[in-house]
């Protein structure tokens, strides 16, 4: 089971992939809006902002998000690391329920070439 340092970790590396990304992916990325990420089997959520071109983590909270986000994840810990890894594709493990993914329909057609 990952820690949570190891999912913190995989935030700031995915942060800083989208930051290096070019074309549509990084026009996507140009967003300002809130981010929370629930790890449901730690219960914990990293709270923070899409700014920038990176994902700037600001809190790290006990239990489900306390407010709701404009762009709102929940998986497992280890799912996270998988797919920062490229392990696991985030098509997939959202099809099959192991990746949620809630936000305003514009802002999911944006976040689709990011993801």
């Amino acid at each position: 089971m990952a820690t949570i340092e190891e999912c913190r970790a995989a935030l700031d590396k995915l942060s800083d992939s989208v930051q290096r990304a070019e074309g549509d992916v990084r026009t996507a990325a140009a967003m300002d809006r809130s981010v929370s990420c629930h790890i449901t089997d730690l219960d914990v959520t990293f709270a923070g902002r899409l700014t920038g071109g990176r994902i700037e983590v600001h809190d790290t909270l006990e239990g489900p998000p306390r407010e709701r986000a404009q762009i709102r994840l929940a998986m497992r810990g280890d799912d996270l690391l998988a797919l920062v890894d490229g392990e696991l594709h985030f098509a997939r493990a959202w099809g099959s329920g192991r990746v949620r993914l809630e936000a305003g329909l514009r802002d999911l057609f944006r976040l689709r070439k990011l993801l």
